[in-house]
């Protein structure tokens, strides 16, 4: 006995996925107690949609290969998105640099040195025009990065497709729309959580209309999860989002199959292939559940989870920052055997800078090879059925499903958020994740185990500084040629909306097409909605 102990012992005393779920030597069919796979998986395109949310998945057709991008002024911007448009991208993903993201002009005090670093400078309608300058809106497929201005790109989006003459029922895209997620991991937020639930709701009565096609907002743990939560914190942080605004919604008198078959998720794609293809099953059982029975959505459209991938930023290293290719890799397809319905690639520079034309190129490709090369999008969810995928979706589920009826028992998630609660939670979990990294539990090649004697720069992108002095030059000048009259009269409008119930955005696509900035625009609801103040929590 105890030479065989000897000739098979193994590596560590205790396994587990990089979320610290336990993972056992062996999955058998006594893994899965009382597992019923009629009950649990049924088919791909059926209730629960375990195995996806179409019956042929990319047999039919790919997933939306979306490279997120942006830096500098829109005109860079939009060079780079008719090059990835040129090499075989399906859609755009807009980065927006930070003053656009919380709401301030690029002439603004607080903005200098932020202005087009981490994504493009938008001030106006003048700028969104040139951004997507010769890109026909009808016939692509945008998603748009941000939250507490939503409304406001948004709209600036629909005067572009406007001016186009697009019809606007053509219109496909995203904006993501989840401010709750700000308060929780990422902080680009402006007003106080309620009035900031209102503009997200707005957004779902105005689309339902004006944009069908438009998916009105993108749920996200893919933050969530970058700020060091867990797989399943991240599915139960964002599903528990989810139900908040549906919940918005329905206090707002909307009907649930009225805005639900717009919603969509964004989720992350870290390193453990198995758990990672389990959460996203997981996740897509949980949500047709919860629509189903909590809610009682009855259009079918309703229960599907349709939620689009980024690989993980977090886990790229500047040591050795080739390996972020074979990371990156791994994450894709762990979101494409997972099911996904659009994808981002992360750069292998993305750690040091914001991607180079060839980094970037290198991403795409890693997509279309997995789509083309690799044989895994010839059938639906090749992975169901494995002892190790089914248990592992079955923990993830019931790990998020309490964390969720925890949430419920404090009064939802807003009340969750308001008194630390999740955010405690991802803390506890990203120190964990450093403890194992720093006591070599975790190995992540390049930073504490296999290290380079000596490491090799790679080009980078820079940022010119002139373009933010070129960018305030042309917001003086948008300044001092549009109708002032006009912007005044339509930003006194949007006050008078926002003081009522009304809806928000007609008042805003008003602005936007007289030429009121961003920041103007933003200043105007501030005057009436007051500032978020952040409850520190330790």
């Amino acid at each position: 006995m105890s030479d065989t102990k000897t000739k098979f012992a193994e590596r560590k005393a205790r396994f587990t996925t990089i979320s610290g779920l336990p993972v056992e030597r062996l999955y058998t069919e006594e893994s899965l107690p009382n597992w019923d796979p009629e009950e649990a998986l049924g088919y791909p395109g059926e209730f629960p949609y375990t195995r996806g949310i179409y019956p042929t998945i990319y047999r039919g057709r790919f997933w939306t290969m979306r490279q997120y991008a942006g830096f500098g002024t829109a005109v860079e911007s939009n060079q780079r998105y008719r090059y990835l448009l040129s090499k075989g991208q399906a859609g755009l993903s807009v980065a927006f640099d930070l003053p656009t993201q919380i709401g301030m002009d690029s002439d603004d005090p607080l903005a200098r040195g932020e202005v087009g670093k981490v994504g493009v400078a938008i001030d106006s309608l003048e700028d969104m025009a040139a951004l997507f300058d010769g890109i026909p809106l009808e016939k692509v497929s945008t998603s748009m990065t941000i939250n507490a201005t939503a409304a406001i790109l948004l709209c600036l989006y629909v005067a572009v497709a406007k001016k186009q003459g697009a019809s606007l029922a053509k219109l496909s895209g995203t904006v993501q729309n989840d401010i709750l997620k700000e308060y929780i991991a990422r902080g680009t937020y402006i007003y106080p959580v309620r009035p900031a639930m209102r503009i997200v709701t707005d957004i779902f009565a105005w689309c339902r209309d004006a944009l069908p096609k438009w998916n009105t907002i993108s749920i996200s743990g893919y933050h969530i999860r970058e700020a060091g939560s867990t797989a399943i914190q991240e599915v139960a942080f964002s599903l528990a989002d989810g139900i908040a605004y549906v919940q918005a919604a329905l206090n707002a008198r909307l009907g649930v199959d009225d805005f639900a078959p717009q919603l969509s998720f964004f989720f992350n794609a870290h390193n453990d292939l198995l758990e990672e293809i389990a959460k996203y099953r997981a996740a897509r059982r949980l949500w047709a559940r919860i629509m189903r029975e909590r809610f009682a959505a009855r259009d079918p459209r309703s229960l599907l989870l349709r939620f689009h991938v980024q690989t993980a930023g977090s886990s790229l290293t500047a040591q050795q920052p080739e390996n972020n290719i074979v990371r990156v890799a791994i994450q894709a397809l762990a979101a494409v055997l997972g099911g996904c319905q659009s994808l981002h690639t992360n750069s292998l520079d993305e750690a040091l800078a914001l991607p180079t034309e060839d980094a970037a190129l290198i991403a795409l490709r890693t997509q279309q090879i997995i789509a083309h090369e690799t044989g895994v999008t010839n059938t639906v969810d090749p992975v169901a059925g494995s002892y190790a995928i089914e248990h592992l979706t079955n923990e993830i589920e019931k790990g998020a499903v309490a964390y969720i009826e925890k949430i419920d028992v404090m009064g939802g998630m807003l009340r969750a958020i308001e008194t630390g609660f999740v955010q405690g939670e991802i803390q506890k979990a990203a120190y964990e994740f450093q403890r194992a990294i720093e006591k070599k539990e975790q190995i992540v090649v390049g930073v504490n185990d296999f290290i380079a004697e000596e490491e090799r720069g790679i080009p980078t992108l820079r940022i010119d500084a002139e373009i933010e002095r070129s960018q305030v030059a042309r917001l003086n000048a948008l300044r001092a040629k549009r109708d002032s009259a006009r912007v005044q009269s339509a930003l006194a409008e949007l006050q008078r909306r926002a003081a009522s119930t009304e809806n928000l955005l007609p008042g805003i696509l008003a602005a936007v097409e007289s030429y009121a900035t961003v920041g103007e625009i933003s200043t105007a609801l501030r005057r009436v909605f007051g500032e978020y103040q952040e409850s520190v929590v330790i």
